[in-house]
Formats: structure tokens, sequence, C-alpha cells
């Protein structure tokens, strides 16, 4: 059983408020691929989804002249520190099991290394899976933070979403007790 479900982090208005700056459709896009990758990597799908389906809530709008300038964007930017911070914030707001909320934001603060120092950095499997959906889903200039989605689509993939992670969770734990 699940704390917080997807469909309960992407209605809260915190969520609705920053990722409509980033891009609902580049978000559900990059949870549904986190998905995907979690079976290959042998990933929590659950863990995986709510990272990817938040990694760019900290993306701030970069403007010159009125209009979004991406050079200015990729100059300046540190989306993935603020996303962390905000991710772990509501994720325990919501009542998220303290260590997963951890764990997300980790994965929401290390999906990119474009405000990093030159050098390696290890990812552990769950920031690498976040990592290649955003990668998966991305498009030059940033044009994936601005693919749309009508809300009623959205909200249906999140809950496709958050039912195929029930039903993996589910056939887990009957696993689990077999054997037992």
């Amino acid at each position: 059983m699940r704390n917080v479900t997807l469909e309960q982090i992407f209605v809260h208005p915190i969520t609705q408020k920053y990722l409509s700056r980033s891009g609902i459709a580049h978000a559900i896009a990059v949870a549904e691929y986190a998905y995907m990758f979690s079976k290959e990597f042998d990933v929590n799908p659950d863990l995986a989804a709510k990272a990817a389906l938040l990694h760019d809530i900290g993306h701030y709008t970069w403007y010159r002249d009125g209009e979004w300038d991406y050079d200015l964007y990729k100059e300046n930017d540190i989306h993935a520190i603020k996303g962390a911070s905000r991710a772990h914030k509501l994720l325990i707001r919501i009542g998220e099991d303290r260590q997963s909320a951890k764990e997300i934001a980790v994965a929401v603060l290390l999906h990119t290394d474009s405000y990093l120092p030159k050098g390696e950095l290890e990812l552990k499997p769950l920031q690498q899976v976040v990592a290649m959906a955003d990668e998966a889903d991305e498009e030059n200039g940033g044009k994936h933070h601005y693919k749309t989605i009508e809300g009623s689509d959205a909200l249906k993939r999140i809950r496709a979403l958050d039912a195929q992670i029930d039903l993996d969770l589910h056939k887990e734990m009957s696993w689990i007790r077999e054997v037992r």
C-alpha cells in the first residue's frame, strides 16, 4: 500500500503551479518513461514515477525582452536544486513516507548535471532511471517544456500509471507471501 498516489501529487495546487511552468505533458511523459525503465533496472516503480513527475518542479522561467530565453536559462539554471527542495516539502506535507520522500527528492536533484561542476558522479539506479526518462522525452531548445495536454487527458494518464503501479506492488506482495 502506498502512502501517496501520483494522482494526489498531481492534483495538489503546488504541483499544478510549478508543473504548468515546466510543462505538464513533459512531466507525465517522463513519469511514464521512468515507470518503463524501472522495470528494466529493477527500481521501485512508485518512487521512479513520483520522482519523474516532479523532476522539473523547480523550474524558473527565464525571459529576456518578454521572450523565453533558452540560453539564459541554460547559463543560470539550478532548477534541480530548487525542485528537490520543493518535491521533498510537498511529499512530506501530503503524507509520503519520509525515507521515500528523501529518495525521490535526491533523484529530482540528480536528474540533470547541468548545474554541477565537471566530473563524474555515480548515480544510484533510481537516479539513473529518472535521468534517462527525462532524456527520453527531451527535445532541442527545451521544446519538450512546451508540449501541451488537456487536463482530462493528463489525469487519465496519471490514473492509468497509478493503476499499473498498484498492480505491480500487489503482485510483488503476493509473491513475497508465497515465498514465506
